[in-house]
């Protein structure tokens, strides 16, 4: 446990720091955010609103109120928190590549959600979008990477983590 526990720490460290530097930011981060900005921009137009994308902007154009996806509000962290907890958990290569797979599309899906959501809700009342925004959808979303991890680790083959952990 304490293996783990160590291993996820430093994976997570090293992940946070190459996030954070001006090439992680550069070619990941606001690439990935603008990417989101766009299809959450995509998936606002089903509803019959006319959206703009700019960058990390969503517009309505007809209200000309947007939102800007900022950092931390793009479930990067989400994502590295569960890779590091994946890849950290003694389990099969396979397992584990699987596992941060499905789980950075479950962590992205419900992100879409959290964006679109908190764009009409923006519409409808400032005050509202704050307290959803800093209060429901932060936690909801480490909530999601904290189920997908339990989720994963209970789907593993018995064998493959339980003579991992007696062998640590």
């Amino acid at each position: 446990m304490l293996r783990f526990f160590a291993l996820f720490l430093v994976i997570q460290a090293v992940l946070f720091t190459a996030e954070l530097t001006p090439l992680g930011q550069q070619y990941f981060v606001q690439p990935f955010t603008g990417l989101l900005a766009d299809i959450s921009g995509s998936l606002i137009e089903v509803t019959g609103r006319e959206i703009a994308t700019s960058g990390v902007i969503i517009r309505d154009m007809k209200t000309q109120f947007a939102v800007q996806i900022a950092a931390g509000c793009n479930g990067v962290e989400a994502m590295i928190v569960l890779i590091a907890a994946m890849l950290a958990f003694p389990a099969p290569w396979r397992y584990k590549l699987a596992g941060v797979a499905i789980g950075i599309i479950a962590i992205q899906a419900l992100n879409l959600v959290r964006i679109i959501s908190l764009f009409f809700l923006g519409m409808w009342n400032e005050t509202a979008f704050e307290w959803a925004h800093l209060y429901v959808w932060q936690a909801l979303i480490m909530l999601d990477a904290l189920i997908v991890w339990l989720l994963w680790i209970r789907s593993l083959p018995r064998e493959s983590h339980t003579d991992a952990l007696a062998s640590n």
